[in-house]
């Protein structure tokens, strides 16, 4: 297909990472090789709209914002998706892939800030991450960890250790899954072990309501 199969493109305010608070426009790609337990966009598994990428980028300049973020899903299951992040680099913006850790993702443009969703025990998908992902790392890209219980924290504390995060990238993210665990105890535990990680909340997930679409 010369283009993409688009779920949603809508503006909002980023809720993570650290560009959490910047006005963004989100793209989100159709389609996921994972089913995550905690997964809050199953939506998005099927059906959209197919898009040409130019489309997609004229979509995105209507709402003037130099930060984007393309997403899923998983994006890079789409051939498009790299063609479509190049074409938004073109632009002059700020484009992020949020990616779920289990597809290569050494393709993408080096412009390209990459967030690595490495999947937590919880998840259910822990087999399923590749960890040769850790190779394209840059100082532009993200790892982030949704954590659920006690034991994802170690095991996201162990993997940290084992890979030298985060030396390797710009910045390691530890997140709460929403409504499953109190987002303190995250946050002692992090303080306890004193890990060179930045905690974060989904701020989309507590301005609106945490299942409303298009935010």
């Amino acid at each position: 297909m010369d283009g993409v199969q688009v779920s949603e493109i809508f503006r909002s305010i980023q809720g993570e990472s650290t560009w959490a608070g910047l006005p963004c426009a989100f793209v989100r790609l159709t389609g996921c090789n994972l089913r995550c337990s905690y997964c809050d966009t199953r939506y998005a598994y099927e059906g959209g709209e197919e898009m040409t990428v130019d489309a997609v980028v004229e979509r995105c300049a209507a709402f003037g914002v130099p930060l984007v973020e393309v997403t899923g899903g998983e994006p890079l299951i789409q051939p498009g998706c790299v063609p479509l992040v190049k074409a938004l680099l073109e632009r002059g913006w700020t484009v992020q892939v949020e990616t779920n850790g289990s597809v290569w993702a050494g393709d993408l443009p080096a412009e390209a800030v990459k967030v690595l969703d490495f999947k937590c025990p919880g998840s259910g998908m822990t087999d399923r991450n590749d960890w040769r992902n850790i190779e394209a790392l840059t100082d532009r890209d993200e790892v982030k960890f949704v954590i659920g219980d006690r034991a994802d924290y170690e095991w996201s504390r162990d993997v940290v250790a084992r890979y030298g995060l985060p030396a390797r990238c710009r910045q390691v993210l530890f997140s709460a899954v929403f409504g499953k665990i109190e987002p303190r105890r995250i946050v002692e535990w992090i303080l306890e072990d004193g890990l060179n990680v930045r905690f974060q909340l989904q701020l989309h997930k507590y301005i609106w309501p945490p299942d409303q679409r298009g935010v």
